[in-house]
């Protein structure tokens, strides 16, 4: 059982004894994202990392912000530098900031995720009555819409499928929602990074490809990556266009799956050694899969060096059906 006070200043560490030990045991099973309850500091988070990397693995951490003390702006950008992702956990927030706090909090927090590249989690009761009802309330697809419509990569079920009665309703009703709400040119809107600069050749390859994509009807972005780097920043652009993410890499396919709007998609790496005959591996993966056909446009993104890190460098606009790509 957990433990809140209004206000915070609760002096409980975030990581006890038995979290230590479910960190290795996470790190046997090769987890690929651990959560973290109850941060208070960057300082927790990089503690779990060392622990992950002691235990040899890599998985990326999650930050739930629980604690009133994390939303202190110094305190949170630190949290959300040092962690892979955050949820907004709104159960115990809520206890420790009262509830009316909640929703201009949760917009907050998503913003700064997605502002500085990181995935971001809405969770708590956002289907409740649907543990005993097979219909939501209104107000409960409106909540979980407003969550899409905020930016968030992820919305949560936990009752409602850990312990109710009507879990694929739950599931189905939830899923419904957030592909009519993304289907709005509300969702669309996104002025992310349009005014700064960019970091790397590979960050701006990634933002100049979401936006011309925005800009011609491209139908679906192909991104041959390593680490899932170059999806995570395209995700972070308000879009209806299905990015996939490219690689040989099973644990980077299965990482960016928390990535909205991000599909991961298995390539042979023999069928990207040559890098002439990419481009048309690409375009065969697309019409496999079915989510392309002749005359779809596709915008491509790859490096010059296959298996390097961070070396994405090129984009190439491809017609589903030329002769030649």
């Amino acid at each position: 059982k957990g433990i809140n006070l209004r206000g915070g200043g609760l002096s409980a560490n975030a990581l006890t004894e038995k979290d230590k030990k479910d960190i290795l045991i996470a790190a046997k099973a090769k987890a690929d994202y651990v959560a973290l309850s109850f941060p208070v500091s960057g300082d927790d988070v990089r503690e779990t990392k060392a622990l992950l990397v002691k235990a040899g693995c890599d998985a990326g951490v999650i930050s739930k912000i629980e604690r009133a003390e994390a939303l202190v702006e110094e305190t949170i950008l630190d949290i959300i530098e040092e962690s892979a992702g955050i949820m907004v956990a709104r159960g115990d927030l809520g206890v420790e900031i009262g509830d009316a706090q909640l929703p201009a909090q949760q917009k907050r927090l998503i913003k700064l995720a997605r502002s500085n590249d990181r995935i971001v989690i809405t969770a708590t009761q956002m289907l409740e009555s649907m543990i005993e009802s097979p219909i939501p309330t209104r107000a409960e697809v409106f909540d979980v819409a407003n969550a899409v419509l905020d930016g968030t990569d992820a919305v949560m079920l936990s009752a409602e499928t850990a312990a109710g009665d009507y879990p694929e309703n739950a599931v189905k009703t939830m899923h419904d929602v957030c592909l009519e709400t993304e289907k709005n040119p509300i969702a669309k809107t996104s002025h992310h990074r349009l005014h700064e600069d960019f970091k790397g050749i590979d960050e701006t390859i990634a933002m100049s490809t979401m936006y011309a994509a925005n800009h011609l009807g491209v139908k679906v972005i192909a991104a041959l990556t390593e680490t899932g780097k170059t999806a995570m920043w395209m995700s972070r652009i308000s879009s209806n266009i299905s990015i996939f993410a490219m690689s040989d890499n099973i644990q980077t396919l299965r990482k960016v799956t928390l990535y909205r709007g991000v599909y991961p998609c298995g390539i042979e790496k023999s069928g990207a050694n040559d890098w002439s005959q990419v481009n048309e591996t690409v375009i065969e993966t697309l019409i496999k899969n079915e989510v392309v056909e002749d005359g779809d446009l596709v915008v491509l993104t790859k490096g010059m060096y296959k298996d390097k890190s961070g070396g994405t460098n090129m984009m190439k606009i491809l017609r589903v059906g030329d002769v030649n790509y």
